[in-house]
Formats: C-alpha cells, structure tokens, sequence
C-alpha cells in the first residue's frame, strides 16, 4: 500500500487514495471519493462520495466533506470547519437531487470553525479566518472574516497581508514575491 490508514478508520472499496497520502483515526472515506497524493487527513474526517482533492490538502480534525465539494491541490482546511450542501435542508425533506458544489482554489486556506455555505468558489490563495461564515464567492487572494464573512484585504501566497502602494504593488514579506493590485483583483507578478 502507498498511502497509511490507521487501523480505526475506514476506507470503503471503490475509494481512491493517492501514493505518500495520511488517513489518521476514526476518519471515514466513502467509495467514490478521490483523494490526491501527499494529503494529511487528521483525526474524526469523513469525505462522502464524489469529493475530491488534490495533491498535499491538509485536513484538520472533525472536518466533513459532503458531496460537491471539491479541493484543489495545496488547500488547508482548519479544525472543526464545516462544508454544507444543501441551503434549506430538512429532516423529513429529501433534497439528494439538489446538492450545491463548493469549490476551493490551490493554495486556499479555511480557518478553525468557519462555515462555507454551498454553491459558492472559494477562489486561488485565498484565506478564510476562523469562524467566518462564507455566503458568497471569495476572490484569489482575498482575506475573509466575520459573519456574515466580509472581505478586509488581500493575502500572499505565502499567507501573509499585502500591502499595496498607491500604484497597485505589493511585496511578501516572507517570500518576497511581488503582486499586482488592478480592478479589485490581485495577481503574482
């Protein structure tokens, strides 16, 4: 086997792991997901049928990943953050038939106990504070708090605040990587 799996988790048949990939204890993997190489997938996980991940995604404990949802490579999910996939759910109603897809960009990170509302993208690099309650897109590189969750800036890919001069630049501190403000989008130079 290429990939670990502790002995109390479950990984249904029909999954497929990729190779270097960390399935910790009591997580549960459903037949048709797709999980790239090199993820981290901490304690209590669970990702349903037809999510699928890129390489090197790093999941938290107690995250759930519901079908439509779906994760580029280089995502970080925080503990205890949450996906939804239906907006008016009920016990007695059955909605199968109207799962909303989530989708979140390379690099993206989403803090401790924030809630992503369905049918909305989570865009490249962006950064998701803890508790944030998203109900909208996020642009790349955005930096999102609050609830309901407002946008208060840009980060680097390195997850670092830009600051942007008065012509639209911006230098990382850690990385030194330099980025471009123009339209209200930010792009790496």
């Amino acid at each position: 086997m290429e990939y670990f799996v502790h002995p109390s988790a479950i990984v249904d048949e029909g999954a497929t792991i990729g190779k270097g990939t960390k399935i910790w204890h009591f997580c549960h993997i459903m037949p048709k997901a797709v999980i790239g190489d090199s993820c981290n997938l901490g304690q209590n996980v669970f990702v349903a049928d037809g999510v699928v991940l890129g390489n090197n995604v790093k999941i938290q404990n107690n995250v759930s990943l519901y079908t439509g949802v779906t994760c580029d490579d280089d995502v970080f999910l925080g503990p205890s953050m949450v996906f939804t996939n239906v907006i008016n759910p009920r016990s007695a109603v059955k909605r199968h038939d109207q799962y909303l897809k989530t989708h979140v960009g390379k690099g993206a990170t989403i803090g401790a106990n924030a809630t992503i509302v369905c049918g909305h993208d989570i865009g490249p690099f962006a950064f998701i504070g803890a508790g944030a309650v998203v109900t909208k897109d996020v642009p790349a590189y955005a930096l999102i708090v609050g609830n309901p969750a407002k946008q208060i800036g840009w980060m680097s890919e390195y997850g670092h605040r830009l600051e942007f001069d008065a012509d639209g630049h911006a230098t990382c501190q850690e990385s030194g990587q330099n980025y471009q403000l123009k339209e209200n989008k930010v792009q790496r130079l």
